[in-house]
């Protein structure tokens, strides 16, 4: 045998054999996702399915395309076989008509299609870690119109590697106000919610238990009263080594990328303090959350702190382990969105399209991430599925499982 091959059994470990889709249940799975899709058109001008039209957007996405011509020259590759599940009535819809359709097609509907499709694909979240972060799309802004780049905040289920869900942030708005829409989106009872400074708000924390979820959020100086009461007492009880302070620790060392980080993490109940500012207004608050990272370069050793709000019990490696997996949002999700999917490049900015097609990336990704038997990367992935049919359906398999 040559060396260049792998044996038979090798090669199973790659790709094990998945369970068959038919036909009819992919049609009929797509037809209750999407039939029901308000269509923005005037009846005359429809000369193709709305439905055929977003699955194609979708299929040539997870295949690698990145805009218009992408979807109609895979619609072209691949009509003999998407002819067995789409009706394609007068063939494949042109670049132009893509663009025409999503600017027109409301984004709101279909980012609660997208949350509809998670929700009955992973069911409940208890215990999950859930980060919600923002993001822009920095090739939208539009110097000729004055349009701002486009900015969403998103939900990502750190264990799932799914995208829950999506909301815009208004224009001359931020964050803030964003976010509330987005957990009143989403179903989050018995999960961990986990956010940078901006989405550390009091009516922000009261929203989230409300939907009987827990929190751990980052204290800075966006509250300078709050942020200085507990960075003194840090520094006090650290001087004396917290000395007669209930404290719970946790210390993780990790090496990667040349160098070498170290983790403490402290927790201590509120009443160590003797009471925070304006604590009332803190919904449910237990524990106060103390990071400290040691950095050790080839040239350079760096030291930050940074402290947490958090009601969970005062446990420093439940914390820490939570606090940890926030960082997945940027890793797993952002960072493939702009690497993977090209989602900065993107030039595409009239009208509802960029918010359509973010929509769009957001649902191919999920999809290939709930595929695991081939293991390989994502980028291989989505070349498998351009190339094969089989894995394709493979893929679009996680539509039928709602």
């Amino acid at each position: 045998m040559d060396k260049g091959f792998l044996p038979a059994r090798s090669r199973s470990k790659l790709l094990k054999k998945p369970s068959p889709i038919s036909m009819q249940e992919l049609q009929g799975s797509l037809s209750s996702y999407f039939d029901d899709v308000p269509d923005p058109r005037v009846n005359r001008t429809k000369r193709h399915l709305l439905k055929d039209i977003l699955v194609i957007a979708i299929l040539s996405t997870i295949a690698g395309g990145d805009g218009w011509e992408d979807m109609e020259n895979y619609g072209i590759s691949k009509q003999q076989w998407l002819q067995k599940f789409l009706d394609l009535p007068n063939g494949i819809p042109s670049d132009d008509t893509f663009r025409r359709v999503f600017e027109k097609v409301d984004p709101k509907v279909l980012e609660q299609k997208l949350t509809e499709w998670v929700k009955q694909l992973i069911g409940p979240v208890v215990q999950q870690v859930i980060p919600i972060d923002g993001k822009s799309i920095r090739g939208s802004y539009d110097r000729k119109t004055g349009e701002n780049n486009l900015h969403l905040v998103t939900a990502w289920a750190s264990e799932n590697r799914l995208v829950l869900g999506q909301v815009k942030v208004e224009n001359h708005s931020n964050e803030i106000t964003a976010i509330p829409a987005l957990l009143e989106l989403i179903d989050v009872t018995g999960a961990i919610i986990t956010m940078d400074a901006m989405g550390t708000q009091t009516e922000i924390v009261r929203l989230i238990r409300q939907k009987k979820a827990d929190y751990v959020v980052t204290l800075k100086k966006n509250h300078p009263t709050l942020y200085k009461q507990v960075k003194t007492w840090f520094e006090t009880a650290r001087a004396k080594q917290f000395w007669g302070i209930e404290v719970s620790e946790d210390s993780r060392t990790e090496k990667a990328h040349h160098r070498i980080e170290t983790r403490k993490v402290g927790a201590v109940p509120v009443g160590v303090l003797g009471g925070l500012y304006k604590q009332e207004d803190w919904t449910d608050i237990q524990t106060i959350v103390i990071v400290e990272r040691f950095r050790y370069l080839w040239n350079k050793t760096t030291h930050e702190v940074q402290f947490y709000l958090s009601s969970l019990p005062v446990d420093a490696q439940l914390n820490g382990r939570v606090i940890r997996q926030h960082w997945s949002i940027e890793n797993q999700e952002h960072w493939v969105l702009d690497v993977t999917f090209n989602e900065d490049r993107s030039r595409i900015r009239s009208l509802n399209s960029p918010r359509n097609l973010a929509v769009i990336r957001r649902m191919s990704l999920n999809a290939v991430n709930q595929e695991t038997t081939l293991k390989r990367s994502l980028r291989q992935k989505r070349k498998r599925a351009a190339m094969n049919d089989e894995y394709m359906m493979l893929l679009l398999k996680s539509f039928c499982q709602g």
